[in-house]
């Protein structure tokens, strides 16, 4: 969420530099694209709830470590109120994880067979909280290692990039996403279709039954 503050731990596995500890995470990261790239965005240092206001943007880009976060960010995105054209996702594990670019069911992306569905419709697990761990972040830098080899985030940071950059530069995919897995360095493109959607559904649910 908008809200954390960069701990020690942090600085293990994502970039940030000592000097940042107990600052926003977001005031941090939107200063640095302000400097580098001449913008003028405004970071909001607050954790989204049901009662934030989502002022309509054309794409909301979402980066949380609990399934209660992201479900959030998807109530948010989705439904008859929301004007979101794209939701971005990613999610990570120790080894890896995935990112989805999706057209959030609402009044401007329609009910219709070509709608790119979103991380939660195709990933169901994604924001079922009986999944989540305990929530706690990790109290040592080798709890943090061990939890999460390091450059996972930023390995996946990159490849939702360039999946965005493509879509800006020639507007269109073949992918909507990838599953990524630094353990054996492979990446599995997410098509665009809606057989594998359904079978990642079924799935999805399948391990949400075997946790009940």
């Amino acid at each position: 969420m908008a809200g954390d503050l960069v701990s020690a731990t942090y600085c293990v596995r994502q970039p940030f530099s000592q000097a940042e500890i107990g600052h926003f995470k977001s005031v941090i990261l939107v200063s640095r694209m302000n400097l580098f790239w001449g913008l003028n965005w405004k970071a909001i240092p607050q954790n989204l709830t049901e009662r934030s206001a989502v002022d309509r943007p054309d794409i909301v880009i979402g980066c949380v470590d609990s399934r209660a976060g992201r479900t959030v960010i998807h109530l948010k995105v989705t439904g008859h109120q929301s004007d979101v054209s794209y939701y971005l996702d990613l999610g990570n594990h120790a080894n890896g994880g995935q990112f989805v670019l999706g057209q959030p069911w609402n009044w401007r992306n329609r009910r219709n067979a070509t709608r790119l569905r979103t991380a939660p419709e195709i990933l169901p697990e994604l924001i079922d909280p009986a999944l989540d761990n305990d929530g706690q972040p990790s109290c040592s830098a080798l709890e943090a290692l061990e939890r999460q080899e390091p450059f996972v985030n930023q390995t996946l940071a990159n490849h939702a990039l360039g999946l965005l950059a493509r879509l800006f530069r020639y507007g269109a995919i073949e992918h909507h996403g990838a599953f990524v897995n630094l353990q054996s360095n492979r990446v599995q493109p997410l098509a665009i279709d809606p057989k594998i959607w359904k079978r990642l559904r079924r799935r999805g649910r399948l391990l949400i039954q075997q946790a009940a």
